[in-house]
């Protein structure tokens, strides 16, 4: 068993959406989270950018005495995980893979869509993944850039969402596609807006969930879950940018008051 805490980083407060699950399955672990609000979005940088500044999130994580790092961003994912786990000695699970297996065994006609950013589409991560797993899928990604900045502006839920979904969606209905995947960690957050577009005969897929899934199965197969599960845990949050900003859309997100928040200048570290 392990009680150290389990280390989460995004570019910024998307990410929380990973966290919220992670709290939900495994209720007993203490968790450290780092959201690069000062350089969002990861999104439209350049692979070496996304490289070097998930690199500086991880190492950051490290120095607090992390167990295990969840990349909670679907950008670093589909551009850094694979460095990163040749880099550093630690268990690292990103979000492509679990939303990926979900919606291959969630489509019915094999046809599924996948949404993002434009670093997460062009990077072809999920579409690979998806085809390596059944070669049948036709996959059609879709860079959502607009998404983000609804989420953030806390407009998930009205018109302004509605009409930037049936305008990025309308590729997606006219391919027939059946399943879904939310391929970035904001986009849960749009999850009625996004059902209401694609309409209910479609299945959405969360990463969030499934990567939570995921960090819960490896734990336990590594033995580094908590041995004493039933205490109350310990969220401690960073931030690069406006944590005042991060207190009070992430709350929104979390549904609970985020207390213990600190700016770090990750540049400097």
């Amino acid at each position: 068993m392990d009680n150290r805490p389990i280390g989460v980083f995004d570019s910024g407060i998307g990410g929380l959406t990973v966290l919220k699950e992670i709290m939900e399955q495994l209720p007993g672990e203490d968790i450290i989270y780092f959201g690069d609000t000062a350089r969002i979005p990861y999104g439209t940088r350049s692979r070496e950018t996304v490289i070097k500044y998930s690199f500086q999130c991880i190492k950051f994580l490290l120095s607090k005495d992390i167990k295990a790092i969840v990349v909670a961003c679907n950008t670093a994912s589909a551009i850094a995980l694979q460095e990163a786990t040749k880099a550093f000695d630690i268990p690292i699970i990103g979000v492509i893979e679990p939303g990926a297996n979900a919606s291959v065994l969630a489509t019915r006609n094999n046809k599924i869509g996948v949404i993002g950013t434009s670093g997460t589409i062009n990077s072809e991560a999920y579409q690979t993944k998806i085809r390596q797993l059944n070669k049948s899928s036709e996959v059609i990604g879709i860079p959502c850039p607009l998404f983000v900045q609804i989420v953030e502006e806390g407009w998930a839920d009205t018109d302004v969402a509605k009409l930037a979904a049936e305008k990025y969606l309308m590729e997606l209905k006219e391919h027939n596609v059946d399943t879904l995947v939310l391929g970035c960690t904001h986009y849960p957050i749009l999850r009625y807006t996004l059902s209401k577009v694609m309409g209910e005969d479609v299945t959405l897929v969360n990463p969030a969930f499934e990567t939570a899934k995921a960090v819960k199965d490896i734990l336990k197969e590594k033995d580094l879950l908590r041995n004493d599960v039933n205490r109350k845990p310990s969220y401690q949050f960073y931030v690069s940018d406006d944590p005042e900003k991060f207190r009070r859309i992430g709350g929104n997100i979390l549904r609970k008051e985020i207390r213990n928040i600190e700016k770090v200048d990750i540049e400097n570290l």
